[in-house]
């Protein structure tokens, strides 16, 4: 007797769809952020209401909130950058409350004020923003005493700035993230590149050159958070000891972002050269190799001591870049893409440490 055959039941809907991963992700990296606002706003708000006596401190309370936000971005100059801006349409609504008292054209006077002065004082469009609504709360919300809105402001930028100095984000963490990222999409682009050039296949060629083309926005990542890090670092008595680690992250992201724009160089003339279907396993093993020695530099990333063994890697593959000894007789294309990788090799050689000009000297005269 056969029975009929047990299947699964099939998950259909919403529960199919979620992946609970991402948000898992983003609350985890949104950690510190999240006690860096309840810290600061709650200490705000006791401080001005318990200290300072001020029966409702609204924007000690939201000041904090709205310069610190959940932004990856949270250095300490764009938090008083954020902080003045709030400050100021602070400032303009309650003089201008004063002068003229409140009402629907006061309200627009104010708005309108403080835009033009938020523009004239700074090119960042939040600054202007974050100061049109600290004056639109102003002129809306009653207040006992004139200026003591501004004082709730002042004791809110304060604590800010406290929380980004004593309870500071982990910014080699995020940095470090970014940048597996960016040596990823390196590896890939010089693999798909490396295929295309053993098989002569122009399509692949040119998806290659799509994925050298797409770096920018990677790289723009890993600079922020590395600036962000670096920033903070400079104040905060806690991460002190990574302001090495980031310094030197720092100077591997500048030789990277160069050795970028050469990769796309090199897809390019991939590109080129394939359009003839002809297979060059010479040129595809000499960039294998180069993307074998970057591997060695994003394993330094984590542990300095393998800056030695990317170094080694490198200068091995830069003694042979000798375009006419590597392909002698080969064509001028041929050995033009040769010529190309020479100063993506350089590029990597500086971000294992390496002075420029000790870089340039390994790669042999031509």
């Amino acid at each position: 007797m056969t029975g009929s055959p047990v299947t699964a039941p099939v998950v259909t809907g919403w529960r199919a769809r979620f992946d609970p991963r991402p948000a898992i992700a983003r609350l985890r990296d949104s950690g510190i952020p999240i006690l860096q606002i309840v810290v600061a706003a709650t200490g705000a708000y006791a401080f001005a209401h318990n200290v300072l006596g001020h029966p409702a401190p609204l924007l000690a309370a939201t000041v904090t909130v709205s310069s610190l936000g959940l932004v990856r971005d949270a250095r300490p100059r764009r938090v008083l950058e954020t902080v003045l801006g709030m400050l100021l349409g602070i400032l303009v609504a309650e003089a201008l409350l004063l002068v003229a008292g409140t009402g629907w054209w006061q309200l627009g006077l104010a708005l309108a004020l403080t835009l033009a002065v938020a523009r004239i004082l700074s090119s960042q469009a939040g600054f202007a923003i974050a100061a049109a609504i600290q004056s639109l709360i102003v002129m809306i919300i009653p207040a006992t005493a004139p200026f003591l809105r501004l004082v709730d402001g002042i004791v809110g930028g304060v604590a800010a700035l406290l929380v980004t100095a004593l309870i500071p984000r982990n910014p080699l963490k995020s940095a470090l993230r970014e940048a597996r990222s960016v040596f990823a999409a390196v590896d890939g682009t010089s693999a798909t590149l490396v295929q295309a050039l053993r098989r002569g296949d122009r399509l692949r060629a040119e998806r290659g050159l799509e994925k050298a083309r797409a770096f920018q926005p990677q790289l723009d990542e890993w600079r922020s958070t590395l600036e962000s890090g670096r920033a903070i670092a400079r104040i905060s008595p806690f991460l002190r000891r990574q302001h090495y680690e980031l310094q030197r992250q720092e100077r591997i992201r500048e030789s990277v972002e160069l050795a970028t724009r050469n990769l796309r160089v090199v897809a390019r003339r991939v590109v080129y050269l394939c359009d003839d279907g002809v297979p060059r396993p010479v040129s595809a093993d000499v960039l294998a190799e180069i993307a074998r020695a970057a591997g060695f530099v994003a394993d330094s990333l984590d542990d300095v001591a393998f800056e030695p063994a990317a170094r080694a890697a490198l200068v091995a593959v830069a003694g042979r870049l000798n375009p006419a000894e590597l392909l002698p007789g080969a064509s001028l294309g041929d050995q033009n893409l040769i010529a190309a990788m020479r100063p993506l090799v350089v590029d990597l050689l500086t971000a294992t440490g390496m002075p420029a000009a000790e870089a340039r000297h390994a790669v042999p005269r031509i």
